[in-house]
């Protein structure tokens, strides 16, 4: 899995390119009419209700900006909000609140969604041993602060990228010619490239479950869109010799039911495609 020193050059590349888009060669807006030396203060105001996301991201735009800011912070992340709270007051120079106020509201209204999302999915888990996955269908660009949201909410973060862990998919093994050869493939190429990465391997019915279990070595397998019943026969016939994932056409409706099956995780694209944000501002006072 990605280190957090590779996940923290991420989040900085985010913010590095944050800024670069919307600042670029400056904000003729505020140079054109505030005063370098002018000093403000904005509350950040919550206009919406869920779980707040992105506050600690924030003070890491905030610092990037310019390091004298100074942020008191009343709300941290992971917590339930509702309209009319304020979750950090932000101080210093008038400039440089207003050049942070887009990245910095664009970025937590996005993540508090997802973890909204996140922590509405956890709830409905709650009381089975399944835990929720998120996927790569992520925002080009924003992935590392995507996938904080989903652990601010109460997920858990699939591979973050095609480097950290192999995932052979249907795709994979037809092109590889099998489901089998493809994971005696991938053995040979680890050890010929000294790497030490876990294997997920898709399958599409019970047969192919079956194949991938007689190929041995892999930690977990991907059931994918399988119905009730056929979860049921696939999490009794793997046992304790892997792990399993559902994914598919997982909803709110019937998360649960797939939870009783008996699957490790559930894996769903939703809590990072398919999310309103948050509404929230940036006041002075």
């Amino acid at each position: 899995m990605i280190t957090k020193v590779q996940f923290q050059k991420e989040l900085e590349l985010i913010i590095k390119n944050g800024i670069r888009e919307d600042i670029g060669e400056g904000d003729h807006s505020s140079l054109a009419c505030i005063p370098k030396s002018a000093l403000g203060k904005a509350k950040l105001l919550v206009k919406d209700s869920g779980i707040i996301a992105g506050v600690e991201f924030a003070k890491m735009i905030f610092n990037k900006v310019d390091s004298n800011l100074k942020i008191e912070t009343f709300i941290p992340d992971g917590s339930l909000v509702k309209y009319g709270d304020v979750v950090f007051h932000v101080s210093g120079s008038s400039q440089s609140i207003l050049k942070a106020e887009r990245l910095v509201l664009n970025s937590m209204q996005r993540m508090s969604a997802i973890a909204t999302k996140t922590k509405k999915y956890v709830d409905l888990l709650d009381g089975t041993a399944t835990k929720i996955l998120d996927t790569r269908k992520t925002t080009p660009g924003f992935r590392a602060a995507e996938k904080w949201a989903v652990k601010i909410g109460g997920g858990e973060n699939h591979r973050f990228a095609l480097y950290d862990m192999i995932m052979l998919k249907d795709n994979h093994n037809d092109f590889a010619g099998g489901i089998s050869l493809a994971i005696q493939k991938t053995k040979d190429y680890l050890i010929q490239n000294e790497l030490d990465l876990k294997i997920i391997v898709e399958a599409r019915n019970l047969k192919e479950v079956e194949e991938i279990l007689s190929s041995g070595d892999v930690y977990r397998i991907l059931l994918d869109n399988f119905d009730f019943e056929t979860t049921k026969k696939a999490v009794e016939i793997i046992g304790n010799k892997c792990l399993t994932e559902s994914s598919g056409n997982i909803n709110e409706t019937t998360i649960r039911q797939y939870a009783a099956c008996g699957v490790n995780y559930i894996s769903s694209g939703a809590l990072t495609h398919s999310v309103y944000n948050m509404d929230l501002s940036l006041k002075a006072f």
